[in-house]
């Protein structure tokens, strides 16, 4: 497929488009639908060059002369709706061609992710040459029957509901040259493509991509688990030995992938007119109790399905269906119910896709366990990422703010790849309501608000001005960083501290399930009546977060006022909530609630001396009676663990992840068992974790202009890892020398100098080889 990297005229962005949003006619443009667009044209040469600007509302795939060559568009806003733009060049020939589109707008179904204003679509081109094919006039288009609208709005899922494909409705060869479209109808026009600013009203204000089209690569399935009144040959997943289901039979086959996947699944199958095949997804088989257990065992379990397609063919050789949005599974159910001919199922694969992470940095350390967190990690982090950041795959594909800033420091570490966390900076400020605070999770056509979340956009932005020199995109952030500290700023009472606050105010799921009559999960106490120790000082954080970033970028009087602020508010908190008895925060000044989490950003905003840090981090990893923190909040367990001074105990709080794998997880999960997602990114923290803590690369300064090394082996012998530095790679050799000693051999990029740092001794790096011996 194409890769968007075609440079875009400027007219096009500083004025009204030629071409026409399309749709079709005579039909609500609100409900569901699937929809063709074509247009041929003739060329007398076939040209080196050949862009257009594309876009569609719910989601379009363009095709030329047969070939797939992109999908669009990268999920936005209203305000900020994206086009791709591609050189389609190389699909073109001398002669007759054919530009094609799907469409299609799912309604009340479509994703809670899927931001929509009305089926449409749009074709720009680039220059004078191009512009024959702009959308408008000499196109056609053709409503797709053979896609049956869901009943039943109750079954819903926030993913979205699979796709249901009468075969004997299908226009195939819709998309080819030559098929004959002469009973398609003209399309109704909606107006011209109106690029960002450039007018005073707008259905969609067009933007360009920023980030790179989606991984789409084969991905044949592994096993057959198990099979109901048939069997499966040994070549058939190799795509060498069709399957024949019979006529007048009920079939289920069971496939294993054998790890988790974000595919498309394709199935290409012959004959069997009348007969139906149902496939399902599951990241888990349950058994009778629900109980996923150990995701290797499959006796006694059955599907746990979120979601399902149904195709019927008509019949006819080499029928080929593919679902119009991806699907997440480990396993994969196939239900066919032949009628009166037999089906022949020629094949059946999947389509890997996700957003284009490589793997850039790498790890390996004498303890091989080590290794297996980080394959794991990694696929997580890859399955949890597309056109945005994704909480998980499988349930929800939503941006949450609390997930992102953990999956962004991963890309950057391991892919050195900021696009997409500079994509979903600028979407949550993009979110901001009136009241001053970001939407929790976005885009999202059901608002959210979770002001942590808020708290956590503004340690995000500084996250990304410590690892990268780009000055003017996060000075334009600082605007959005004012509003969220004035709303919080709002909220402090008479204590001192926050007092009673609206929305719900996520922590950690420690604090407890969803309420659906009070937002309470994972609240902690004082969220809601007021003086919650933990939210306070979060708060407290995201200021000295933001005094950092006031400061660097001259605004002094700002800088001091959310110092000063931050030192009153956590005064306050340490003199409401300190427990002489139990010598910890509590998490109101009731004290009768007492956590991981107070303590951990107690640690964390500098409340506490260094010494007392220590003391107190030693205290809440043995208190079993306190509130524990679950895998997402052991991200700042484990920083607050680095700011006591102990980070060389971190990898003894890895058994939850441990335990992941030796239940046969493939991706790391939301919570400890039972857990609802068997994928969650915020749980691949150890990725950033051993790159930044064990082989403790950070940077040293804003930028990353400069680097500091300081290596956390704990029981480790000798590890290497590298790391993709904007200006080069950063490459870590180390090796234990007796019980105290270091050797070490680290190279630096060209131009960054940096420190290493072992057992309190500091020694100066510079560019290239650096051998150290301590």
């Amino acid at each position: 497929m194409g890769q968007g990297c075609a440079t875009i005229d400027p007219s096009i962005l500083n004025s009204k488009w030629n071409a026409q949003w399309i749709t079709y006619p005579g039909v609500s443009l609100t409900d569901y639908g699937v929809f063709h667009f074509r247009r041929t044209f003739n060329l007398e040469v076939q040209p080196d060059e050949f862009i257009i600007h594309v876009s569609g509302d719910n989601r379009y795939r363009l095709y030329i002369n047969g070939t797939e060559v992109c999908k669009g568009p990268a999920r936005g806003d209203l305000a900020n709706w994206r086009f791709e733009t591609i050189d389609i060049a190389k699909y073109l020939k001398t002669g007759e061609n054919l530009l094609a589109a799907v469409v299609w707008n799912f309604g009340e179904f479509k994703p809670l992710a899927q931001v929509s204003n009305k089926t449409a679509f749009i074709v720009q081109g680039n220059g004078t040459t191009e512009m024959r094919i702009n959308s408008g006039k000499g196109w056609k288009v053709y409503k797709n029957e053979a896609y049956i609208p869901p009943l039943v709005p109750s079954s819903h899922t926030v993913v979205g509901l699979g796709n249901e494909v009468d075969g004997s409705r299908y226009p195939y060869g819709w998309e080819l040259a030559g098929y004959n479209d002469s009973a398609w109808k003209i399309p109704r026009m909606l107006g011209n493509g109106i690029p960002n600013g450039k007018f005073t009203f707008w259905d969609w204000n067009l933007v360009p991509r920023n980030i790179p089209f989606m991984e789409y690569r084969l991905k044949r399935i592994k096993e057959v688990e198990r099979t109901e009144n048939t069997q499966v040959g040994t070549h058939f997943l190799e795509g060498k030995s069709p399957l024949t289901i019979p006529a007048h039979r009920e079939v289920k086959i069971l496939f294993d992938q054998t790890f988790l996947t974000t595919a498309y699944p394709e199935i290409l199958v012959s004959g069997g007119k009348g007969s139906s095949i149902e496939i399902s997804y599951a990241e888990a088989l349950v058994d009778e109790n629900g109980i996923k257990g150990n995701r290797n065992q499959t006796k006694g379990k059955t599907m746990l399905s979120y979601y399902s397609d149904k195709f019927m063919p008509d019949g006819e050789k080499n029928r080929r269906f593919q679902p119009l949005w991806f699907r997440t599974y480990r396993y994969l159910e196939l239900s066919v119910v032949t009628k009166n001919e037999p089906l022949i199922i020629e094949d059946l694969y999947g389509y890997f896709t996700a957003y284009p992470f490589e793997e850039k940095a790498s790890f390996s350390s004498s303890d091989p366990e080590l290794q297996n967190i980080w394959e794991v990690g990694w696929r997580t982090a890859r399955l949890c990422a597309g056109e945005t950041y994704f909480d998980c795959p499988y349930y929800e594909q939503l941006q949450y703010v609390g997930d992102t800033r953990i999956q962004a420091l991963i890309s950057l570490y391991v892919a050195a790849d900021d696009k997409l966390m500079r994509n979903a900076i600028d979407q949550f400020r993009n979110s901001l309501l009136p009241i001053g605070l970001t939407q929790s999770r976005f885009p999202c056509s059901e608002p959210q608000v979770i002001p942590t979340f808020s708290l956590i956009w503004i340690e995000m932005i500084h996250d990304y001005w410590m690892h990268r020199d780009d000055p003017e995109f996060v000075k334009k952030q600082l605007n959005g960083v004012r509003n969220v500290l004035y709303w919080y700023g709002q909220q402090i009472d008479e204590t001192g501290m926050l007092g009673p606050m609206d929305w719900w105010n996520f922590v950690d799921w420690s604090f407890g399930s969803w309420n659906n009559q009070k937002p309470l999960g994972g609240t902690p106490p004082g969220a809601i009546d007021g003086n919650s120790s933990i939210i306070t000082l979060q708060y407290v954080h995201a200021l000295q977060m933001a005094a950092e970033l006031f400061e660097a970028f001259g605004n002094q009087h700002q800088a001091m006022e959310y110092a000063q602020l931050s030192e009153s508010l956590w005064r306050s908190s340490y003199e409401r909530c300190w427990s002489n008895e139990k010598g910890l925060i509590a998490d109101t000044p009731d004290k009768s609630s007492f956590s991981q989490h107070a303590n951990v950003l107690a640690i964390l905003t500098g409340m506490l001396e260094p010494q007392e840090s220590a003391k107190i981090f030693d205290r809440i990893i043995t208190d079993e009676d306190l509130v524990q923190t679950t895998l997402y909040f052991k991200f700042y367990l484990i920083q607050a663990m680095k700011e006591a001074g102990l980070a060389d105990d971190y990898l003894s709080l890895l058994d939850s992840w441990k335990e992941m794998i030796n239940m046969g997880l493939t991706t790391f999960a939301e919570t400890p068992e039972p857990t609802r997602s068997d994928c969650h990114a915020w749980s691949a923290s150890p990725n950033y974790h051993f790159l930044s803590i064990v082989c403790g690369i950070e940077p040293a300064s804003p930028g990353f202009k400069t680097v500091r090394i300081e290596p956390h082996l704990g029981p480790l012998n000798d590890l290497e890892c590298k790391i993709l530095h904007p200006g080069g790679e950063i490459i870590v050799k180390l090796k234990r020398s007796g019980d105290e000693g270091i050797t070490a051999e680290i190279i630096l990029p060209e131009g960054l100098p940096g420190k290493f740092v072992w057992e309190s001794q500091e020694t100066d790096l510079s560019s290239g080889s650096n051998k150290i011996k301590l």
